[in-house]
């Protein structure tokens, strides 16, 4: 557009200000841009797409107005602008044509970080799309950029690691989602999500954590504050039972199985979820013995995690080939001998049960001290 045009548009658009606020920023804007003070136009067009009201008029300004000037601008907020303008497009595939144009026009060696930003967005609609294909390059390629960098904006790494969870979940790959879900969630304050993100965030946590072959360990979601949303809604049973499973609670898991049925992958996964909660049974079972006293036999295994003796053999050597224990097992004596077991999260029953272990060992350290006193007599030295 020529300077003409572009004034003659300003002047349009501004005769269409539905409020006095509104018809202000039109004359900042027009002034700014008159003077060419960039920086201060950015800003006030950044903070004008964000009002509700200017929801009609973001996208034609953005065609019209924005790309006029969209090389001298910081390209990030080139992109911002972009995709808050692309809420006005009337479907998916209109929005994928709008915003893969922009990842292009970002695509330059100075701005790599903005295109990052874009191609994660062109990502997202492809998900909604079902074109996993497509998703999966864009993703693929973003990695390979963002590996390169040093340190990017946090709305980049937000933005990345938000829409390859959505990826991953769509693929049923747990792991990969729980990943990086959790990294999505260190990039972004957990106030500026709504209440129903953040349920549905930790909802889809807890399912893949509990469903996932490679997770046994769930400290990471347990200590972090997004799975407090579950509490006093519907789906608080899912917090429970995690934290049943982190304990290896087999009467709490009990008490909360009748809930499995309200989730479709849970009740396809119910048999390897019961495996799941007797490691979870085995491993709390070794961590209350002390370090000095951790070889057990089968019979004592069996009724701790309630797993017939015939299998107990099985699920230590599970435990051992996961690396959720370190030892050895005499199949002969039907012994398990453990001398390390995996570190955990633990909760206030389990610290509480640290404590008891710590009083015992000093106990015994003093016990100990007071028998050499009397053994050695006048050769001990206090």
């Amino acid at each position: 557009m020529e300077p003409e045009q572009i004034s003659e548009f300003l002047a349009s658009q501004r005769d269409q200000a539905p409020s006095e606020k509104i018809l202000t920023i039109f004359l900042t804007l027009e002034e700014y841009w008159d003077r060419k003070l960039w920086h201060q136009l950015t800003d006030t067009l950044v903070d004008f797409f964000r009002l509700p009201e200017s929801a009609p008029q973001r996208l034609p300004i953005f065609k019209s107005f924005v790309v006029s000037f969209a090389d001298k601008i910081n390209q990030l907020k080139l992109v911002s602008l972009g995709l808050m303008a692309s809420a006005g497009c009337t479907d998916d595939q209109e929005r994928l044509v709008f915003l893969t144009s922009l990842s292009d026009r970002v695509n330059k060696p100075s701005s790599q970080d903005a295109y990052i930003y874009a191609m994660a967005n062109v990502a997202n609609v492809k998900l909604r799309l079902k074109d996993f294909e497509g998703a999966q390059k864009g993703l693929e390629k973003s990695q390979k950029i963002l590996d390169a960098f040093d340190t990017v904006e946090t709305v980049v790494n937000a933005a990345f690691y938000e829409v390859n969870a959505d990826y991953y979940y769509a693929k049923q790959e747990f792991a990969s989602y729980y990943k990086n879900a959790l990294l999505y969630l260190a990039c972004v304050k957990l106030e500026d999500l709504s209440q129903e993100e953040r349920v549905s965030r930790a909802y889809d946590l807890s399912i893949s954590a509990l469903v996932s072959e490679s997770i046994y360990n769930f400290g990471e979601l347990l200590l972090h504050p997004v799975l407090n949303s579950l509490a006093e809604t519907p789906q608080a049973w899912l917090r429970d039972l995690l934290f049943a499973f982190n304990r290896g609670d087999l009467t709490a898991y009990d008490a909360l199985a009748g809930n499995i049925t309200k989730n479709p992958l849970l009740e396809q996964h119910r048999l390897f979820l019961y495996q799941k909660i007797s490691l979870a049974a085995l491993t709390e079972t070794v961590f209350r013995r002390p370090p000095h006293d951790r070889t057990m036999s089968f019979t004592f295994i069996s009724a701790e995690t309630k797993v017939k003796l015939d299998e107990i053999e099985h699920l230590v050597m599970k435990a051992l080939s996961l690396g959720l224990l370190k030892g050895s097992i005499d199949q002969v004596a039907q012994i398990a001998r453990i001398y390390w077991v995996q570190p955990k999260v633990l909760d206030m029953k389990q610290i509480e049960g640290m404590r008891d272990r710590l009083k015992e060992w000093d106990a015994g350290v003093n016990q100990l001290g007071h028998w050499i006193e009397g053994v050695g007599k006048d050769v001990w030295a206090a």
